[in-house]
């Protein structure tokens, strides 16, 4: 089992060359393509190619390049099960992922907008937003009128959005619990 040797290399270049329509009959009979049966073609040229030096003289060439076909078809094939047909983008529009580092800005803005808040809203906004009380518990908590309560977190909200700049639930980003912003 030696290597052929340089001088029948010629040769062996023009047996290789002799076999492409052969080579394509048995690409086109595995796929069913004649595009992508030239592709496989071609990429079992270009590995026999590079590895020419490998070929054994006095074996069967054709049987060399149909064994390089097949494993480069059935790579091919493996690969292509793992991925999914997205012409247009749409598969991968729904797995986009938006950046974390844009949501960790905004919650430190929201931060100190929060801090330069007086104290009474900042109060009232967390006790009914975050916390989640109603207005008449806020009340009760706060020792005021839940009318109080409401106006200040009313006045609470009007003045975080206008130091966030945001004018609509759509202003927070894709995630998709801004669309309930709206709605609120």
């Amino acid at each position: 089992m030696t290597p052929c040797p340089k001088s029948s290399s010629a040769q062996l270049k023009d047996d290789l060359i002799a076999q492409i329509p052969k080579l394509r009959a048995f690409a086109i009979s595995l796929c069913g393509n004649a595009d992508r049966a030239d592709d496989l073609v071609q990429e079992t040229l270009v590995k026999a190619w590079s590895h020419l030096g490998s070929f054994i003289e006095g074996t069967n060439l054709i049987a060399w390049l149909f064994t390089i076909l097949r494993n480069v078809y059935f790579s091919q094939y493996r690969k292509r099960r793992r991925e999914v047909p997205d012409t247009d983008g749409i598969f991968s529009a729904r797995l986009a992922v938006a950046p974390t580092q844009v949501a960790h800005m905004d919650m430190l803005d929201v931060r100190a907008a929060l801090k330069r808040l007086p104290a009474a809203q900042r109060e009232a906004l967390i006790l009914i937003c975050a916390a989640g009380y109603s207005y008449d518990e806020a009340a009760i908590i706060c020792d005021c009128a839940a009318g109080t309560i409401k106006s200040r977190v009313s006045r609470a909200r009007a003045e975080l959005a206008a130091a966030l700049s945001v004018s609509s639930g759509a202003d927070f980003g894709p995630m998709e619990w801004t669309a309930a912003l709206d709605a609120a």
